[in-house]
């Protein structure tokens, strides 16, 4: 039996959390190979601690890409994310870079050759997810929690002077009625912070970015409004936390509110189909929703490495779904093609786009004109409904 009744909870972290400075170093690399070769491969983790940045992995790319090109491109990233901080600066960070070539092994396998479509850069499965609770087709406990850091960061890049650090954290408990979110039973904002500001003083900081992001009325009793509960962070980042790329998946994600395959996004190029294969994923359940096919809808693709097509397409419309779910999976994949290359193609995705992904989720977001997040467009909606008129 459904439980129609009950509190959900979903966290987001800040684009100066240790592990999503890692994610933004993964992806600037990404950027910068796929900015020069639309056909490159990449598959970058990078280490971050106390004034000190690792970058390994394997990749395969023009030899104009130099590894101080890497290097200052990391830093201007860390800038623009706001670390000059003792203990972790842009300035004088010690950046080691462990980049090598893709192995052979596992090119033959994704490369495409003769009359064998380009394969799947590994096994795995991939799940993406659609609801009518926000304009944005996500799960409200989660774009809230994203929504509360995103306008922290505003703020902070906009004043320098606002006393935020770059360090933050949110937690949002949404209670449930009839399976619908009503409100929030509490509220989670931990935020670094210069070392002259008060408790109090941020606290006041951060309300109003609550208030704003959550719906009318949804505000949580004064005593569920947690802010810096442990009182004071003022060394936080890589200082205070060892971190590391593809660390936060479910806060990437949907906050928990749907399945989620094993792997991480950031540091991939598409054709690994961790990455590619998810966006593939929402973006066929989100047009699923917006065509009012489904009020609720989950995809589940998998694929094996070298293999071009996927293995099976899983279409779960929780019950809302207003046509077959099995008629649905077949017109899904006659509308869109599956393969690693036909998605790259079909959302656009061999472009520099992904550092922007990095933080406050990966879903949710307005797509950009030059092609970020396309994965968010709408745009199959009506040929869904005429298909399955």
């Amino acid at each position: 039996m459904t439980l129609s009744n009950y509190l959900f909870t979903s966290e987001s972290v800040g684009e100066g959390h240790p592990d999503k400075v890692c994610d933004r170093i993964s992806d600037t690399v990404v950027d910068i190979f796929l900015g020069a070769a639309p056909e490159a491969r990449v598959a970058c983790e990078t280490l971050a601690t106390t004034n000190k940045v690792v970058i390994a992995g394997e990749v395969r790319g023009p030899s104009s890409i130099t590894n101080e090109m890497i290097e200052h491109a990391t830093r201007e990233a860390i800038k623009d994310i706001g670390y000059d901080q003792d203990g972790f600066s842009w300035r004088t960070a010690d950046i080691e870079i462990l980049l090598h070539a893709q192995s052979a092994d596992i090119a033959v396998g994704v490369d495409a050759a003769g009359n064998k479509d380009e394969g799947a850069g590994d096994q795995g499965i991939m799940f993406g997810y659609a609801c009518r609770e926000t304009e944005a087709l996500m799960p409200a406990p989660i774009f809230y929690s994203h929504g509360i850091l995103s306008a922290l960061a505003k703020t902070r890049h906009a004043d320098p002077k606002s006393g935020l650090g770059p360090d933050a954290k949110s937690q949002v408990t949404l209670r449930y009625e009839n399976g619908k979110p009503v409100c929030a039973t509490s509220v989670v904002v931990s935020t670094q912070h210069d070392e002259a500001v008060d408790q109090e003083q941020i606290r006041e900081i951060v309300r109003p970015h609550v208030l704003k992001t959550l719906p009318e009325g949804w505000m949580c009793e004064e005593a569920q409004f947690y802010v810096n509960p442990t009182g004071r962070f003022v060394i936080g980042g890589p200082d205070g936390d060892c971190g590391l790329t593809g660390r936060k998946i479910i806060v990437d994600t949907y906050g928990g509110a749907a399945p989620h395959g094993g792997g991480a996004f950031s540091g991939k190029d598409p054709t690994k189909v961790d990455r590619s294969a998810a966006y593939a994923a929402r973006y066929l359940a989100k047009n699923v929703v917006a065509a009012g096919l489904a009020d609720r809808c989950t995809i589940q693709l998998s694929y094996a490495i070298g293999v071009s097509k996927p293995l099976s397409v899983y279409v779960d419309t929780h019950g809302t779904g207003k046509v077959d779910e099995a008629r649905l999976s077949v017109v899904l994949q006659q509308l869109m093609d599956l393969t690693p290359r036909g998605i790259r193609q079909h959302l656009g995705l061999n472009r520099a786009i992904y550092a922007r992904t990095a933080a406050y989720g990966h879903f949710g977001r307005t797509p950009d004109a030059d092609g970020g997040f396309s994965w968010e467009k709408t745009d199959l909606a009506d040929s869904l409904k005429s298909a399955l008129a």
